[in-house]
């Protein structure tokens, strides 16, 4: 297995499949999983010759249980690191949910040249929890109860997570898949509690409104409109507000995990994305959202 340490001596598991000289796009993991969560879109896109590269976050997978670091600041500083060890050059970022978080926030401050495009799905961007100046987020108390839940009894709190809401299989009329049950639950068991517990505050609380307003690049918003982690009001439709070269595509009815639940329709799009052929039209989004789509921030 391939590690890079860091400065501080952790150790970061990653993957890094396909030719050293194609254009690497890097994946960026969820709450509590591992870089395991993106193998359909691994396959894919090393197919399409691609250099796909994947890690745990630090207290997460394979990388070292931490019990220190476990905030946006020094996962951004982890992702440097790796994408230093690598030489990664020209690469496309990809982040789902607090990944999201974590490629805004390393691609914000990331060396010229490294970064050509970012990608966040049902991303946490610009701030989860609700507050004065976010009157709309989610209340500090809900992310609380994550916190007691985790403590107490994780691999309930993950069962119940995986098989509820992450993926819409809470929903009537809804088809659980219990290998993507069981699957998100052994990534979840992989990692530290500790880790886990810190990386709640990370997600929930770390305002990207300033990382968002300075990345250069472009970046595109994919966000299901039934999305009980991440409500798509407080997250996708303001972050496009703020993007100098942002594209939002919002996918009616879909859940927080729509990646492995129609890994097909992300995979497709992230592809076009990345070859300037992606198509964003009212035949794919909600009437409420098109002038929000169309109504790009100025590059």
């Amino acid at each position: 297995m391939s590690f890079i340490t860091t400065r501080d001596g952790t150790q970061i598991f990653y993957k890094d499949w396909g030719p050293k000289d194609a254009q690497p796009i890097v994946f960026h993991h969820g709450w509590p999983l591992s870089a395991d969560d993106w193998d359909n879109q691994l396959i894919f896109f090393l197919g399409h010759g691609y250099r796909v590269i994947a890690h745990d976050r630090r207290g997460h997978g394979r990388s070292s249980q931490t019990d220190t670091g476990n905030e946006m600041d020094t996962y951004a500083a982890d992702v440097a690191e790796l994408v230093g060890a690598l030489d990664l050059r020209n690469a496309i970022h990809v982040g789902h949910s607090t990944g999201g978080g974590e490629v805004a926030h390393y691609v914000a401050r990331a060396e010229p040249g490294r970064v050509a495009k970012a990608v966040l799905i049902g991303a946490v961007p610009p701030v989860m929890v609700k507050s004065e100046s976010n009157p709309g987020g989610t209340p500090l108390e809900v992310f609380d109860g994550y916190r007691a839940a985790t403590a107490a009894n994780r691999a309930q709190i993950f069962l119940d997570v995986a098989s509820g809401p992450f993926y819409g299989f809470n929903r009537e009329g809804a088809r659980p898949s219990e290998g993507i049950i069981r699957n998100w639950w052994r990534q979840g068991m992989m990692g530290g509690i500790k880790a886990q517990y810190d990386c709640i505050k990370a997600f929930s609380e770390t305002d990207f409104t300033e990382d968002l307003k300075a990345i250069d690049v472009p970046v595109l918003l994919m966000h299901g409109d039934d999305d009980q982690i991440v409500p798509i009001a407080d997250s996708a439709l303001l972050g496009i507000t703020l993007l100098k070269k942002g594209t939002l595509k919002v996918y009616p009815a879909l859940p927080h995990g729509m990646a492995t639940t129609h890994a097909d329709i992300i995979n497709r799009d992230l592809l076009a994305f990345i070859t300037d052929t992606l198509e964003v039209t009212s035949a794919t989004v909600s009437e409420e959202h098109l002038q929000i789509i169309e109504t790009r921030a100025p590059s």
